[in-house]
């Protein structure tokens, strides 16, 4: 009855609203109005009655030692989100919020939400201000939150309170009062840039996000992107200057970094857990791709030629005015897949940003934040295609041997993205990655005679060539006996210790989940047992997870301190259905790798700690020491 009751006066206040009726009203003044609806028809009247948004949830603080303590009473039946409470500077230069401190609220399931946490009755949540001046400053703090009643049904619109006050020279006292212990002060990487990006202090925003890609352009999931760009501008073959290759950058860059922006803006505009890298990482798009580059690379290698149709080739000239506008089509096109597919690796700086994003729901932030970022992994790139196409020579047979690295760099390439489909046995791609070494070290003259009188370069190619054989027959030798990392081909082989293959590595036993209900039949269970919970995801294409699998989940003391402490399980996310992205919304994940710890007394996410991005056997240790403490 409460539901039909709640969608009748929906439907009129909607019916109202759409015929022009009071257009600007405020939050309180519709609640009256469904009211003055709802007495007319005479429903929703005495318990039933919706009460204005003050009432409900009365307002009001104190501000004592750059302190603020916000209170709320709550009316019976009604209930206030944890998870929707908004603290904002709007004024006040100088001023930041330091680490929030809430009371612990009940668990609700929620019909729409899931398991969240929620507050009855009354709380006080302690807001510590923080002033980097010499002087005290007049400043405005915005406080968002939100509620709904629970018997009849129905949730209020976010309610905004702004109070004005002025803040001390020096941080909060009540920072010194709630620390319990060193492990308290830790924020996760995620939460970092997340209180970066809450801020709302553009240049800190611009500074932090464009140094966090700046970092992100060093590690190892964005290294294809070099030889990608390089390839670009080999492919011009004589025509590169200095000049051509500085604008082709531009635009492989500046094209990279606006698909992240609108990543951004995307995940901002459906405010939930999605990564549209992952959807890219299908066996449907993975597989053409590689046969891209392979056709690439052997356009390299001189077998063919590729080129645009004569007539396609017009048109884009027309467009541009010059043949050149066409050949930067292709740059910002190969750009764009190039943050799409070739970078799918989510650090803790893409992973906040998307994170606060999707919460916030504020698009100009969730794209600023990434195309800042993209300019940023992007720097290095602008410098080595520049200078590349500079010092690249140009004619004469030094350029074919140019080309042809470049070819094998885009086969490598192909096989990266082979890696990444699940059905795709590990041997097969270590045989093809024996292959490249091997076939490469052939070409390099490895099994040619030195002639008498040859240059000291000739020798040089044909000892590198050996090298490369002798390498190749390492990864085929490691790859048969289970090692599936050609960097370090025989971690996991039998060949070490006489094993069985990956046997060979005790690796951590996880328990599978797939859903939200899987999420806390388990959390259910470890409570009941007295352990903690760890939860991993996990994805085939996500090359750090694979990390996380052979390089610290294997470590004894890692082993050892989670069997003992903890309930591990794992969600493989590789399909990115419906129901993975339940489980990730629920969680408040983007993409893996993620680690979360959930707390033995009350199930509740220990989120501070929380492991995004990539990391070693010890560093891992040091985190899973925090939780515990």
């Amino acid at each position: 009855m409460f539901k039909k009751q709640s969608l009748i006066l929906l439907f009129l206040s909607a019916l109202f609203l759409s015929s022009g009726f009071k257009p600007a009203l405020a939050v309180g003044d519709g609640v009256s109005v469904l009211n003055s609806l709802s007495a007319s028809l005479g429903i929703g009247q005495d318990e039933n009655e919706i009460l204005e948004p003050d009432v409900a949830f009365q307002f009001g603080y104190e501000f004592k030692d750059n302190t603020v303590t916000a209170h709320w009473e709550i009316q019976p039946d009604h209930y206030v989100y944890r998870d929707k409470f908004k603290f904002t500077i709007k004024e006040g230069e100088g001023v930041t919020i330091g680490n929030v401190v809430y009371p612990k609220g009940d668990i609700k399931d929620d019909e729409f939400f899931g398991r969240i946490e929620v507050y009855h009755d009354k709380i006080d949540i302690l807001i510590p201000l923080n002033n980097a001046t010499d002087k005290t400053v007049l400043t405005k703090l915005k406080i968002t939150y939100q509620g709904c009643a629970e018997k009849i049904g129905i949730c209020y619109p976010p309610i905004h309170k702004t109070i004005e006050i002025k803040v001390a020279p020096g941080g909060a006292a009540v920072a010194a009062t709630t620390t319990q212990s060193n492990s308290t002060d830790f924020v996760s990487e995620q939460d970092q840039y997340e209180q970066l990006l809450g801020s709302g202090t553009i240049w800190k925003i611009i500074i932090g996000f464009f140094l966090g890609g700046l970092a992100l352009a060093f590690t190892a999931c964005m290294y294809p992107m070099i030889p990608i760009l390089s390839s670009i501008i080999v492919g011009q073959g004589k025509k590169v200057t200095t000049r051509g290759a500085f604008v082709m950058s531009l635009v492989y860059v500046e094209s990279m970094a606006i698909t992240f922006g609108l990543m951004g803006l995307l995940v901002s505009l459906i405010s939930g857990s999605f990564n549209i890298q992952a959807y890219f990482q299908s066996p449907v798009v993975l597989i053409p791709f590689t046969l891209v580059f392979v056709a690439l690379a052997f356009s390299m290698f001189g077998f063919f030629s590729l080129q645009l149709p004569a007539s396609l080739q017009g048109r884009l000239s027309q467009l541009s005015n010059n043949q050149k506008g066409g050949h930067l089509i292709g740059v910002a096109i190969m750009g764009a897949l190039s943050a799409l597919i070739i970078g799918p690796c989510a650090g803790p700086i893409i992973i906040g940003a998307l994170a606060l994003a999707a919460k916030e729901g504020d698009m100009w932030l969730g794209f600023l934040s990434m195309f800042v970022l993209g300019n940023g992994l992007g720097l290095p790139l602008l410098i080595i295609g520049t200078t590349g196409g500079k010092f690249l020579p140009k004619a004469g047979s030094w350029m074919d041997i140019v080309k042809y690295v470049a070819g094998v760099v885009l086969l490598a390439i192909a096989i990266l993205m082979l890696e990444r489909v699940s059905f795709i046995p590990t041997v097969v791609v270590m045989m093809l990655w024996a292959a490249l070494f091997i076939i490469s070290g052939v070409y390099l003259g490895a099994l040619e005679p030195i002639k008498e009188g040859a240059p000291g370069w000739r020798k040089l190619w044909k000892g590198l060539g050996v090298f490369v054989i002798i390498y190749g027959l390492v990864v085929m030798l490691g790859g048969l006996t289970g090692a599936r990392n050609v960097q370090d081909p025989f971690h996991g082989s039998a060949i070490i210790g006489g094993g069985s293959g990956e046997g060979q590595l005790k690796h951590l036993t996880f328990k599978q989940i797939k859903s939200v209900n899987d999420l806390n039949a388990v959390l259910a269970q470890a409570k009941a047992a007295g352990k903690y919970v760890m939860l991993d995801y996990y994805a085939d294409w996500c090359t750090y997870c694979k990390t996380y699998e052979d390089y610290v989940f294997t470590d004894p003391e890692v082993q050892a301190l989670l069997n003992k402490y903890f309930i591990v399980i794992q969600a493989d996310v590789t399909d990115n259905d419906e129901i993975d992205q339940a489980l990730l919304a629920h969680t408040g994940v983007q993409a893996p790798p993620a680690i979360l710890f959930y707390d033995k007394n009350d199930s509740k996410e220990k989120r501070r700690f929380r492991v995004v991005g990539v990391m070693d056997a010890e560093q891992f240790l040091e985190r899973v020491q925090l939780v515990l403490k």
